[in-house]
């Protein structure tokens, strides 16, 4: 049985691993979500149908979106050299 670690206010705190594990599954519906953005602004830029301005508008949300992913993971994990 793992050992439960618990704050003052009597909450349960998670392990580093645990914490880690939770981040990865959040992150990564980031990665889909930016990919999946800038998957459907190709598509309209590519079909030709709509005006390409909107399509780069999509490609620039997603490209947007990836930004603020990097940026989070920058601020929440520390580099190792």
């Amino acid at each position: 049985m793992k050992k439960e670690m618990k704050t003052k206010s009597g909450k349960k705190q998670l392990t580093a691993d645990q914490e880690f594990q939770i981040m990865k599954l959040v992150l990564d519906k980031f990665l889909w979500l930016g990919f999946g953005i800038m998957a459907l602004g190709f598509y309209v830029v590519v079909l030709g149908n709509q005006s390409v301005a909107k399509g780069i508008t999509f490609l620039v949300s997603g490209a947007v979106l990836l930004i603020l992913f990097l940026i989070l993971i920058i601020r929440e994990y520390e580099i190792i050299k």
